[in-house]
């Protein structure tokens, strides 16, 4: 497969195209520098730089054309303000959507946030950035014409993987390592049953393979 993978020097986006690679599938990552390029090399991607901020959706469309799948994975960073928030985690993600339906490429899975809403209350820029990326997968909802699946992990963390999860609509709080979240995304992208479904996801005692399995009625 050739999959495609706004913010493809993210943590998790990393992690994503080392499995892809290892198993020998086409891993993109669409960066923002070229001084990010090695280390998508060093993972096995092909890095290809577009700022997702100012890109056209044409333009964007053009790096999906060929691509079995898309990933959007980007986000401002803990670090970024406010508007960032609407420009990256809103903006970038219905540009990316928009592009991948032009592009013809269905199958559209959303790295997005646990509490995700758009109609998330408060003022803070956590409170922001939970009605940016809320609005942003209520736009992906709304796009007939892809394959979407939407994943809402718990909180991040760089502890080894465990390859054991809870996936489900709706979990509760609790921490998960990107390692599994990767696992998880992975799995997804082989499931094309799991279209049409948002789901949380924190560490549990299911191993990712079957969680996904089981959310998909298979």
């Amino acid at each position: 497969m050739r999959i495609v993978i706004a913010g493809g020097h993210g943590q998790i986006a990393l992690r994503l195209e080392r499995l892809l690679a290892a198993r020998g599938d086409e891993a993109v990552g669409v960066i923002r520098s070229t001084e990010q390029a090695g280390d998508l090399r060093a993972a096995g991607a092909e890095p290809v730089v577009l700022d997702l901020e100012s890109a056209s959706v044409e333009e964007a469309a053009q790096v999906l054309r060929g691509a079995d799948a898309a990933v959007f994975a980007a986000g401002a960073g803990p670090n970024s303000g406010a508007e960032r928030k609407g420009t990256v985690d809103r903006g970038a993600a219905v540009l990316f959507a928009d592009a991948a339906q032009l592009a013809g490429v269905r199958r559209f899975v959303v790295v997005s946030s646990m509490g995700a809403d758009p109609d998330h209350p408060g003022d803070e820029v956590f409170d922001v950035y939970l009605r940016a990326k809320g609005a942003a997968d209520a736009y992906v909802r709304s796009r007939e014409a892809l394959d979407w699946t939407i994943l809402r992990p718990g909180m991040l963390t760089n502890d080894a993987g465990t390859g054991l999860v809870l996936l489900t609509v709706s979990t509760g709080r609790g921490p998960v390592p990107r390692d599994d979240v990767a696992a998880a995304l992975l799995e997804l992208l082989d499931t094309p049953a799991t279209a049409g479904l948002t789901l949380e996801l924190i560490s549990g005692n299911v191993p990712v393979s079957v969680a996904v399995k089981d959310i998909a009625g298979n």
